[in-house]
């Protein structure tokens, strides 16, 4: 079995303001001029931060942070007069793995940040739009944990866990659901297909 795969950064978040984020890098003009650029500035003005930067606590200066994924997030959010951002917090400041171990938002970590966008005011058809998915996908982004009890949601929330995992997991009763939990938290598996089998070995009175 393969070890643990380290977390990233902590899943809580943090709203920093603009001047306590320091940027690593500058941008150029052919960047800000960049058609990734203005669909990101575009999105931003539409329905503000959907997807955080990271950053990481810059050692011996207390409140400031470095930024390791998200300059182009930063730059937009001065040019559009922010006064803050909402940031994940890094585990470590190794900036150069970013690329790699924050490709896309996990499905419970996006399921927050559609909760925080809806709570902000954004109607679900302006978060699809701008995420150019339909409305339905929202909807069931934002429902992704209707049924999964805190506990069971607390174990995952740390963990790459598949949303057609918790869809399985909700078949079954809250107790047999952080049991599950544990199980594939251990396992490291957090797949669909591992949290179907945990519930189709469930006791008959566990299941819904």
């Amino acid at each position: 079995m393969q070890g643990a795969v380290p977390i990233a950064f902590k899943p809580e978040g943090v709203t920093l303001p603009l001047d306590r984020i320091l940027p690593l890098k500058s941008l150029t003009k052919s960047i800000r001029s960049s058609a990734r650029y203005l669909r990101i500035k575009a999105s931003m003005q539409e329905v503000g931060i959907i997807e955080p930067p990271i950053v990481f606590p810059q050692k011996g200066k207390k409140n400031l942070y470095l930024m390791l994924d998200g300059h182009v997030r930063l730059d937009i959010a001065k040019a559009l007069k922010f006064e803050s951002l909402f940031c994940l917090v890094a585990t470590d400041d190794e900036a150069f793995t970013y690329n790699h171990k924050v490709n896309q938002l996990q499905p419970i970590q996006e399921h927050f940040m559609i909760l925080r966008a809806i709570k902000n005011g954004v109607s679900e058809e302006r978060i699809a739009k701008t995420l150019n998915v339909n409305v339905d996908t929202i909807k069931q982004k934002r429902d992704l944990l209707t049924g999964i009890c805190p506990e069971a949601v607390e174990l995952l929330r740390h963990h790459k866990a598949s949303a057609g995992a918790i869809r399985e997991m909700k078949r079954v009763k809250p107790m047999r659901q952080i049991e599950i939990a544990e199980v594939m938290v251990a396992s490291n598996n957090c797949t669909a297909a591992y949290a179907k089998c945990l519930v189709l070995a469930s006791p008959p009175d566990q299941l819904l």
